[in-house]
C-alpha cells in the first residue's frame, strides 16, 4: 500500500458550485460555503465548566454540487501542515425526502452523529442523535453574508427539555 495521494481525489470530491438540478434547495447550506473564523464555548459535561475555543471552519460543495462538506481545523505546532483537522460533517440534500441528511465525525472526541436538517425560522435546524444515544439539536441562526451563530443543544429526556452545550459565532474570511 502506498502513502502517495492521488491528486484526482480532491478534484473528484469538490465541486465549483451547487448542482443546477435544485439550486434553491442547495442554498440552504450553500450560503455557508467559504471559510470562517469561529469563536465559541463548549460545556464540559463532567465538570460543568465552559471552555472557550477558536477554530477555522471551512465549507465547500462536494459530490457534483449535491452536498456540502465542512471541516473544523485548529492551529497546531506539532502537525506538519500547521493545523489539525478536528471534525468534518457531510450534508447531502435528499430530494426524495426534501431534507438534508447530515453525518458528523469527530474521531478524536469519539463523536459520530447523524441528523436531519430542515429550514427553521430564519436559519437551519438539525435534529439527531449523539454517539451516546442522547438527542441533539444543532441550530444555525443569524446567518448573513459575513456571519453566523451556531448552537448545540442536548436532551437527556428524549427531547422533552433541552440544555445548551455549545455556542459558536463565525465571521467570514472567504
Amino acid at each position: 500500500m502506498t502513502s502517495a495521494t492521488d491528486p484526482r481525489f480532491a478534484e473528484a470530491l469538490t465541486a465549483s458550485g451547487p448542482t443546477p438540478d435544485y439550486p434553491v434547495r442547495m442554498s440552504r447550506f450553500g450560503q455557508l460555503v467559504g471559510s470562517w473564523s469561529a469563536k465559541g464555548s463548549r460545556l464540559d459535561e463532567a465538570t460543568g465548566e465552559w471552555h472557550e475555543r477558536e477554530f477555522t471552519w471551512i465549507a465547500e460543495f462536494i459530490l457534483d454540487g449535491r452536498a456540502v462538506q465542512d471541516v473544523e481545523v485548529v492551529a497546531s505546532d506539532t502537525h506538519p501542515s500547521g493545523f489539525e483537522t478536528v471534525a468534518t460533517a457531510v450534508r447531502v440534500y435528499d430530494p426524495h425526502a426534501g431534507v438534508w441528511r447530515v453525518s458528523y465525525f469527530a474521531p478524536t472526541m469519539g463523536e459520530y452523529c447523524n441528523l436531519i436538517a430542515t429550514a427553521w425560522r430564519h436559519g437551519i435546524r438539525q435534529d439527531g442523535t449523539r454517539t451516546d444515544g442522547r438527542a441533539i439539536r444543532w441550530n444555525f441562526t443569524g446567518i448573513t453574508e459575513d456571519s453566523y451563530t451556531w448552537e448545540g443543544w442536548l436532551s437527556d429526556d428524549e427531547g422533552v427539555t433541552w440544555h445548551l452545550i455549545e455556542r459558536n459565532e463565525g465571521t467570514r474570511i472567504r
